[in-house]
């Protein structure tokens, strides 16, 4: 397990984002699109995650889609790699945190987000936890100390250093909070054996190192935003405008699934998602569905709100990693296709093309 932890070296983040953008941008003229299956429906190439199922999967599977074909291609390991994998080609597009989305945007990658991914909400949020006998009960004493992240320049990382700062951390006692990138099925392990001091936890890794015993969070994401979305789902920007019919099909099929899994019941969910992992087959294990709480985004529809894009150009300015005035919200972000942007919330339909309340 120790050869797993890395200490997080300077500028890790600005490096890693400049190499994915010179990245997006030599492959862009490299690899070739899946074309269109016989029916004359686009295929989308895309990433997954084992075990879970996002909710484009559940719109193919309820019949959302009458334009397009998802092709799995793998699981992805993070926000940012998956980002990257759609600006390079190597699927048609990705979902990451929006701070990671704004960054790349900036340094000059072609993509656009079209819909909220992911997000906190009441019951499913990330939690930064430590041990119950640690001694660590604020900012300040994780000075000096380890915290166990997913990836560099994504999520926990950038709610770990506005939490820091918010509790009156300088950026030099900031510095010296070591980020470590460990795989989520590794970190409680990691924080049990004194590893790591804390822990970025959420979904069924959360519950189940809660379930055990012996931990608490320090904060959360949800304590520090409220409810909000966090993540987008990016097309390349010439994807989006050679195939606008693909991408509003994705959009409004999408948006109706997340909205199906705002407004039904929880046992439906985890029922529909066991079919879905079952016709799938790719060996997964079913069991973590017993620990799914909710679909994670407030907005109706994962429908964009300017805020939560806002607030990461705004912390990537103060923190000197933007120049002020570079991106605006309007840059980055469009909601064209989302049934669900005009505040009508249309109801969704259910699998058998019954409505399903608002």
């Amino acid at each position: 397990m120790l050869s797993l932890l890395r200490r997080r070296p300077p500028r890790a983040v600005a490096v890693a984002l400049a190499i994915s953008v010179t990245a997006a941008v030599v492959a862009a003229c490299g690899s070739s699109e899946p074309g269109a299956t016989a029916d004359g429906r686009t295929v989308l190439r895309y990433q997954g995650a084992t075990g879970q199922v996002s909710p484009f999967e559940l719109a193919a599977d309820l019949g959302y889609f009458s334009k397009i074909q998802l092709k799995w291609e793998g699981d992805t390991t993070s926000g940012p790699a998956n980002i990257q994998a759609a600006a390079t080609r190597q699927i048609e597009f990705g979902s990451a945190f929006n701070g990671a989305v704004v960054k790349l945007i900036a340094g000059g990658a072609p993509v656009t987000s079209v819909l909220s991914s992911y997000g906190a909400d009441e019951q499913s949020f990330t939690g930064y936890y430590v041990r119950d006998d640690s001694g660590i009960g604020s900012a300040r004493d994780l000075i000096g100390k380890k915290v166990g992240v997913n990836t560099l320049g994504a999520h926990h990382e950038f709610v770990t250093r506005e939490w820091l700062h918010r509790q009156g951390l300088s950026d030099q006692e900031i510095k010296q909070v070591q980020l470590v990138v460990l795989p989520p099925a590794n970190t409680e392990d990691a924080l049990r054996k004194g590893q790591i001091d804390a822990a970025a936890l959420s979904s069924v890794f959360r519950d189940t190192a809660v379930e055990r015993g012996g931990l608490h969070p320090l904060y959360t994401d949800k304590d520090l935003f409220g409810q909000f979305d966090y993540g987008t789902y990016v097309f390349r920007n010439d994807y989006i405008k050679q195939h606008r019919a693909a991408v509003a099909d994705f959009v409004q099929g999408t948006a109706r699934a997340t909205r199906w899994l705002q407004v039904t019941p929880r046992d439906r969910i985890v029922a529909r998602f066991a079919d879905i992992i079952a016709k799938r087959g790719r060996n997964e294990n079913a069991d973590l569905l017993k620990y799914y709480r909710s679909s994670g985004i407030p907005v109706p529809g994962g429908a964009i709100e300017e805020r939560e894009l806002q607030i990461w150009i705004d912390w990537l300015v103060r923190n000197g990693e933007l120049p002020a005035g570079k991106i605006t919200v309007k840059d980055i972000y469009t909601n064209t296709d989302n049934p669900y942007s005009n505040g009508a919330y249309p109801p969704a339909s259910g699998p058998n093309g019954e409505a399903v309340a608002k």
